[in-house]
């Protein structure tokens, strides 16, 4: 055996810490005899731990090395350096965004402009906004303070500056909170969507154009190439993009960038793209609709129960709720996943789960699954997720 490590086709191999140990004293005894004391507590077996430790230490250096030469395996700085061969890079912690609407006279030209929620907190919108022909144009605001800043839809009422011939503002939709520095594993994600940027399919290049947007934290694409209006109420020869977070001038830009020239897009959100010869073209996206779910969890204790188990079951069935993707159904079967990932111990089973039910929002709660439509997502709070200890 060796004492490095090597690379062949299937890539790099490095030795354990324990079999360079082995190794170093199997030398040690051929040269000193076999009957020499190599144990721990030995100042010879000391020196060989050492020896075995600082070869393992140079073998992960350069196993690390070897992977970060690629984004499924690189971590950190060498991922970040990876996915700039995709002309992406890494998101940095961002601020909280909203879509405001705002209402004035045509021709108003808003500077620096900045609204108010009902909380007192301040939202900018882009340097200059220009008020249109019809009066009410839409852009997304960003929160003036970092951090996951919070406003319900309509909470964003106010004109905290002034100005001449802008005359309301609102908000139709929640904010979306800021989040922390992009994740290795988003990244990597992020970068198996980006590779589609150049691809040679339209709909496929649209969606790597929007997810490389930044600020964007989910996006979910249909097309209706039909005559007839498809299911999901999408017109015919149509593209319905849904799309959370990002600025909404900046994805309507990625859009008309790679769109076919005839091809619709649908989405309660318009606008106007001026192309490089200035040529003008309606964008329509759409934003998600947040569908809380409520749980309703029953459960026997069983011999080794702790209370904090129905703490951990609420968290954990947030934090599936929140990875599902736009337009996710939301399937009962798959709830007991994240519930029996609560137990204390693997392996060990400490509760029953008697009873399961869910519902949307206000409604009942059943034994069914909740059908979730096209622009909707689900949204998990632990605080939605009831726990019920039956007694023994």
């Amino acid at each position: 055996m060796a004492l490095v490590g090597h690379i062949d086709e299937t890539g790099i191999h490095i030795p354990t810490y324990p079999a360079l140990l082995a190794e170093l004293q199997g030398f040690f005894r051929a040269i000193f005899g076999e009957d020499v004391y190599l144990d721990a507590d030995s100042q010879e077996g000391q020196m060989l731990a050492m020896f075995a430790m600082a070869l393992h230490d140079a073998n992960l250096l350069a196993q690390s090395v070897y992977n970060a030469f690629s984004p499924q395996t690189a971590q950190g700085a060498g991922l970040s350096r990876m996915v700039r061969l995709n002309g992406i890079a890494r998101l940095p912690a961002s601020r909280s965004t909203v879509d405001l609407t705002l209402t004035g006279q045509p021709g108003t030209v808003i500077t620096g402009g900045v609204a108010q929620d009902v909380a007192g907190q301040k939202w900018r919108l882009p340097d200059t906004v220009v008020i249109p022909v019809g009066g009410e144009i839409t852009v997304t605001a960003q929160a003036a303070d970092p951090g996951a800043i919070q406003a319900a839809a309509g909470e964003v009422n106010a004109i905290a500056t002034p100005t001449r011939g802008w005359l309301s503002v609102t908000n139709a939709l929640a904010a979306t909170p800021g989040v922390a520095a992009e994740s290795d594993a988003a990244l990597r994600t992020r970068q198996r969507v980006s590779t589609a940027l150049p691809s040679q399919t339209v709909l496929e290049g649209i969606v790597g154009a929007v997810a490389n947007v930044s600020g964007v934290i989910r996006l979910k694409m249909y097309e209706n190439d039909t005559d007839e209006p498809d299911s999901n109420g999408i017109p015919s020869h149509s593209l319905a993009l849904v799309v959370e977070g990002g600025d909404v001038a900046d994805i309507a830009g990625a859009v008309a960038g790679k769109k076919t020239p005839g091809c619709g897009t649908y989405g309660d959100i318009t606008l106007t793209v001026a192309d490089r010869y200035g040529m003008p073209s309606a964008v329509r996206f759409s934003r998600p609709v947040e569908v809380p779910v409520v749980v309703e969890v029953t459960i026997a204790p069983r011999a080794g129960y702790v209370s904090p188990t129905g703490a951990a079951i609420r968290e954990n069935l947030a934090e599936y709720f929140n990875a599902l993707n736009i337009g996710e159904d939301v399937l009962l079967s798959k709830l007991y996943t994240p519930i029996n990932a609560a137990e204390p111990s693997a392996g060990k089973r400490s509760f029953d789960v008697t009873g399961l039910v869910i519902a949307r929002g206000i409604e009942a709660p059943a034994t069914a699954n909740l059908s979730i439509a096209y622009n909707e997502v689900v949204v998990g709070l632990a605080d939605n997720v009831t726990v019920i200890v039956a007694e023994a």
